[in-house]
C-alpha cells in the first residue's frame, strides 16, 4: 500500500513532464521511422503552437497591467523591477564567463570543413535604431504582436501604474483586469491539456524534416554546446535556487522545473512556455505580483541560454575564418554582442536571426557567414530556449528572495 501511495504521488508530481516527454518521444520515433507521417501530423502541432501564441500577448498584457495596477505599494513594485534587472544581469554575466572559458577549452570549429553559400544580409541598424526598435513601436496595433514583447511589457507597466493611480484593484478596470487574468489562466489550462499530443505532432515533423542535419559538419559545435548547457543547468540552477530559498528552494525547483523545460525545448519559444512557467511559479509559491512581472520580462531579457549560444557561434565563426578568438577586447565585445543579440530575440522561434545578423555585422564577417550561423542557431535553439525559459522560473524565485527575504518559502508553507 505504501508503494502504491508513493507511486501515485510521484505520478501526480511529475504527470505533466512525463506526458510531455512521452508525446515528444512518440513523435520523434514517428519522425525517424516515417518522415512522411511526420508531415501528415504537422498541422496538429501547428494548431497547438498557434493556440499558445494567440494567448501569449493577452497573457503578458493582462498579467503585468493587473499586477502593477493592483500593487498596494509602489515601493514594492520598485523592489521587484530592481531585483529583476539585477538578477537578469547577474545570471547573464555568469553565463558569459562560463561560455568564454568553455570555448577556450573546447573549440566549436575544430575539424569542421564547411562550404559557405552566399546569403544576403539585411541592412545593419545603428545602435540608436536598435534601441528605439526594441523599446517602442510606431503604431498602437503593432503592440499586439509577440514580435514586440518588450514594447508591450513597457506599455502594460505604464497602464498598470495609471490604474494604480486611479483606484487600483478596487476600481472597475482593476477588477476587470483581475477577472481577465483568471479567465486567461483557465484558457491556458485548457490548452495544456492537449500539450502532449501537440508537441508530439510538432516533433514528428521536426525530426522527420531536419534530423539528418544533426550529424553533419555542425556536429562538433553541438558536442561543445549541449554539454555546456547541461553543466550550466546541473551546476548553476541549483545554486540559483539555493540562493532563492535554501534547500527547500532547490527541492521546489527540481519538483516543478521539468514542465517548463520540456515545453521550451520542444517549442523553441520562451513566449510559448510563458503559460507553463506561470503554472510552475504558482505551484512553487512565488507571489503572483512577482511572477506576473518577472516571467513576461524574462521572455525578452533573461536569455542565459542565448548568451551561451551566441558566444559559441562567435567562436565558431572565428575558427572557420581562421581568426584568433583571444584577447580581453575580443572577449568584451563577444559578451556585449551576445547580450545585445539575446536581448532582441523577443522569445519567438526564428527571432534569433536578427541577433545572428547582429553578430555577423558587428564583427565584420562577410555575408557568407550568415547561413553558417543561422544553421547553428537552428541547431542550438532547443537547448538555448530551454535554459532561457526554465531559468525564468528560477529567476522569479530569486527576485522573491530579494523582495520578501530569505525565509519566503517557509512563510508560504505556514
Amino acid at each position: 500500500m505504501a508503494n502504491t501511495t508513493k507511486n501515485r504521488s510521484l505520478w501526480q508530481q511529475y504527470k505533466m513532464p512525463i506526458l510531455l516527454l512521452g508525446g515528444i518521444a512518440i513523435g520523434s520515433i514517428i519522425g525517424i521511422i516515417s518522415p512522411a507521417a511526420g508531415q501528415t501530423v504537422k498541422p496538429i502541432g501547428d494548431i497547438f503552437l498557434n493556440l499558445l501564441f494567440t494567448i501569449v500577448v493577452p497573457l503578458v498584457f493582462v498579467s503585468i497591467a493587473s499586477a502593477v495596477g493592483c500593487m498596494a505599494s509602489m515601493k514594492r513594485l520598485g523592489k521587484i523591477l530592481g531585483g529583476t534587472i539585477v538578477t537578469f544581469l547577474a545570471t547573464g554575466a555568469i553565463a558569459g564567463v562560463c561560455v568564454l572559458t568553455w570555448v577556450n577549452l573546447f573549440s566549436p570549429s575544430a575539424g569542421t570543413s564547411i562550404e559557405m553559400g552566399a546569403a544576403e544580409m539585411g541592412e545593419a541598424q545603428t545602435a540608436a535604431e536598435m534601441i528605439v526598435g526594441s523599446l517602442t513601436v510606431s503604431d498602437f496595433p503593432e503592440l499586439w504582436s509577440k514580435s514586440h514583447m518588450l514594447p508591450l511589457i513597457i506599455f502594460a507597466i505604464i497602464i498598470g501604474f495609471c490604474v494604480a493611480s486611479c483606484g487600483g484593484e478596487e476600481s472597475p478596470v482593476g477588477k476587470l483586469l483581475a477577472n481577465l487574468n483568471c479567465i486567461i489562466m483557465k484558457f491556458v489550462s485548457v490548452i495544456m491539456a492537449i500539450a502532449p499530443i501537440g508537441l508530439g505532432a510538432y516533433f514528428a515533423n521536426l525530426i522527420g524534416e531536419f534530423g539528418p542535419q544533426l550529424l553533419g559538419d555542425y556536429g562538433r559545435s553541438m558536442i561543445v554546446y549541449y554539454p555546456l548547457c547541461l553543466l550550466y543547468v546541473v551546476i548553476f540552477f541549483p545554486l540559483y535556487a539555493f540562493f532563492a530559498g535554501g534547500k527547500a528552494g532547490v527541492k521546489q525547483m527540481l519538483k516543478y522545473i521539468f514542465a517548463p523545460a520540456v515545453t521550451a525545448f520542444a517549442t523553441q519559444s520562451s513566449a510559448a512556455t510563458l503559460p507553463v512557467n506561470k503554472e510552475a511559479c504558482d505551484s512553487i509559491g512565488v507571489p503572483k505580483d512577482v511572477s506576473d512581472l518577472v516571467l513576461p520580462m524574462g521572455c525578452t531579457m533573461h536569455m542565459d541560454g542565448s548568451v551561451l549560444s551566441s558566444i559559441v557561434k562567435i567562436a565558431f565563426l572565428f575558427g572557420v575564418f581562421n581568426m584568433p578568438f583571444t584577447g580581453v577586447g575580443t572577449y568584451a565585445m563577444a559578451m556585449a554582442v551576445a547580450i545585445l543579440s539575446a536581448f532582441v530575440l523577443s522569445g519567438a522561434p526564428g527571432g534569433g536571426l536578427v541577433g545572428e545578423m547582429l553578430i555577423v555585422s558587428m564583427f565584420g564577417f562577410p555575408a557568407e557567414a550568415f547561413p553558417l550561423i543561422a544553421t547553428l542557431g537552428f541547431l542550438f535553439d532547443p537547448a538555448a530556449t530551454c535554459l532561457n525559459a526554465s531559468g525564468d522560473t528560477i529567476a522569479s524565485m530569486m527576485v522573491t528572495r530579494i523582495v520578501e527575504g530569505r525565509d519566503w518559502l517557509s512563510k508560504k508553507a505556514q
